[in-house]
């Protein structure tokens, strides 16, 4: 403030001109000590910066150039431009709109005016407010409805309308299995007569109403008939593997019963019927022995085995569909569903316990006894996990079970509290993953994350723990 009022005594010795910038600074001055009240604070603000520029460019007009200094006139525009600059980008106070303002009505259209006659009446303030506005005057507004937010429980239910499958796959594809089931029956029948193969069936979630967006695969169960007083089931938490899950099928009483008794004898290796003996037989056939042309053209459609695959897979091309279908032996004893899927490794006479038939059987027990919304709820989720390919090994039983442990603590799905549901389920699969355990329902020394990677585990629990804020954007 010194060195200001110091210049300012040096410009009085200039004459008339530096008494006429003290009338101007003795003005700026009465303005910014009266601003704050006038404009307010951010009205202050503005006639500062604006004040500032202006006084800094008075000051260097009156100031005496250095004429020893060839760039000083090109330092005081360059300092100009600055200056003025900093007037042109000074933010401007963002007009407040009143209340009042909402109510008031349209321009009505201007009256043509009658020579020599003054117009009756004009409001001066609601063309002040209109003045801004960039339509022209005579244009009528139209208020645009604002957009409905819809709420998860909306999205939910009309995300749930789009994963219908298409009506000519949810017919024909059970029809064409069917009979492609009809054909393989009959091969082994003829091929293997010796080996007790029950009847072909088929299962799915297409058959059970929880397919979502598309029918292209099903499965083909094969049962594979034992004679339980020659065979016995040992669990594979009392083998080498230590996991549950798998159970190993014994032959006893070899002493009185040798081998050769049952027909199934022919695929033990070490007193155990293995699974991986079984499918490499089944896969010799399939690929070798059956003449898949003559069926699919009987059938109308291509069939094709799958050479390389490890499982027993069929590709079927129809016209109007394309079908995956893969066929499983199985074993039903003593209360066990057990298929023939040993893990990768050494380890080739585990046979695989399923819980799929007991998982639908009581989601849909469940959701009868209460009008439950469990089915719904899974063909949802069923749905997000098919579209998110990090997701897909999350589908199908860790959902279900997911879904079955709740059901235990939380009593209330009905349709109007599925979006809670949902949003618990996500939850509660993301606790799963951070723990890296998810116990079967129906026995919980069973991890159905055993068969996961950390990668895997690590990516899924990424996915959906950024869900649970924003549950929607799983459902685009």
């Amino acid at each position: 403030m010194a060195a200001f009022w110091h210049q300012r005594g040096r410009r009085q010795e200039n004459g008339g001109l530096g008494s006429v910038i003290d009338g101007l600074g003795s003005v700026f001055d009465v303005l910014l000590a009266n601003a704050r009240l006038v404009l307010g604070v951010s009205g202050a603000a503005v006639l500062a910066i604006a004040t500032l520029a202006v006084k800094r460019l008075i000051d260097r007009a009156t100031s005496p150039r250095d004429e020893g200094d060839p760039k000083a006139e090109q330092k005081s525009l360059e300092e100009s431009w600055q200056d003025l600059a900093l007037i042109k980008t000074t933010p401007k106070a963002p007009k407040k709109q009143r209340r009042e303002d909402l109510s008031e009505p349209l321009l009505s259209p201007a009256q043509p005016l009658v020579p020599g006659e003054a117009p009756a009446s004009c409001d001066f303030s609601l063309l002040t407010d209109l003045r801004g506005c960039s339509a022209p005057l005579g244009t009528p507004q139209v208020k645009s409805s604002p957009l409905r937010c819809l709420t998860l429980q909306e999205k939910l239910l009309s995300h749930s309308n789009q994963l219908e499958v298409p009506e000519i796959q949810a017919s024909l594809v059970p029809q064409l299995a069917r009979s492609i089931s009809t054909q393989l029956q009959n091969f082994l029948r003829s091929k293997c007569p010796e080996l007790p193969f029950g009847r072909l069936f088929l299962r799915g979630a297409l058959l059970d109403g929880l397919e979502v967006l598309a029918a292209d695969h099903i499965h083909l169960m094969l049962p594979v008939v034992l004679d339980a007083g020659l065979w016995s089931l040992i669990s594979g938490e009392d083998t080498v593997v230590r996991n549950p899950q798998y159970w190993m099928i014994k032959r006893i009483d070899l002493g009185y019963f040798p081998r050769g008794c049952s027909p199934w004898d022919r695929f033990i290796v070490g007193r155990y019927l293995s699974s991986s003996v079984l499918n490499e037989t089944l896969h010799k056939l399939l690929v070798a022995s059956i003449n898949w042309p003559a069926i699919g053209s009987l059938l109308g459609c291509a069939i094709h085995p799958v050479v390389a695959s490890r499982e027993l897979k069929l590709e079927v091309k129809h016209d109007q569909v394309e079908l995956s279908i893969t066929l499983f032996p199985v074993v039903e004893m003593e209360d066990k569903v057990l298929l023939a899927v040993p893990p990768e490794g050494l380890v080739e006479n585990l046979w695989l316990e399923s819980f799929y038939r007991a998982e639908v059987l009581r989601v849909k027990e469940l959701d009868a006894g209460d009008s439950g919304a469990r089915q719904l709820c899974l063909r949802i989720l069923n749905g997000v996990c098919r579209s998110q390919p990090s997701l897909h090994k999350l589908g199908g039983s860790p959902v279900t079970h997911v879904i079955l442990h709740l059901s235990d603590t939380d009593a209330d799905w009905a349709e109007e509290s599925l979006a809670d549901r949902f949003q618990q389920v996500l939850e509660e699969l993301v606790a799963f993953l951070e723990k890296g355990v998810l116990p079967s329902y129906f026995n919980p020394k069973i991890n159905l994350f055993s068969g996961l990677s950390e990668e895997e585990i690590d990516e899924m629990g990424f996915v959906l723990y950024r869900a649970v804020s924003e549950p929607e954007d799983l459902l685009k």
